[in-house]
């Protein structure tokens, strides 16, 4: 019998993808709100520069009020933002990585620790960085040409 600690602790992970097969994350030990949605958003406009569309699922998270005062605050110049349908992963790109990271990177691994895992998860996401055929191929299995 494999006994494990119960724990509500957990790693929470953001990602965002682009045609030219980037992957940008970010990751913390607590839930995601909207705030830090927001803060994801900055960072990838910083780093990407011009304008980004954005499709994405319904979650809460992308409905709040930190995004929308965001939008109304003037984002809406270089952000545009398309919204998935109700429960969809098989059109969300982005769910392909994951399932790519937790099935091939990240097959057979244990962490002890969320620091471990953290760690672990970078890794994971660093080889995928140079791996952008991967990227690519989650597009295109998503339905969208690139």
């Amino acid at each position: 019998m494999l006994k494990t600690p119960c724990s509500y602790s957990h790693l929470s992970v953001i990602s965002a993808i682009t045609q030219e097969g980037r992957l940008y994350f970010a990751s913390q030990e607590r839930a995601y709100t909207s705030e830090d949605v927001v803060e994801f958003l900055k960072e990838l406009k910083r780093k990407i520069g011009g304008k980004l569309l954005l499709i994405w699922d319904g979650a809460p998270i992308h409905r709040g009020e930190a995004i929308k005062k965001y939008l109304g605050e003037g984002a809406t110049k270089f952000l545009h933002l398309e919204r998935l349908p109700g429960y969809a992963p098989e059109l969300n790109p982005d769910e392909g990585i994951w399932q790519y990271l937790k099935r091939v990177e990240l097959a057979n691994t244990i962490s002890k620790t969320l620091a471990e895992l953290s760690l672990r998860l970078g890794e994971a996401v660093r080889r995928v960085r140079r791996k952008r055929f991967v990227v690519k191929a989650c597009i295109a299995q998503a339905g969208f040409s690139l």
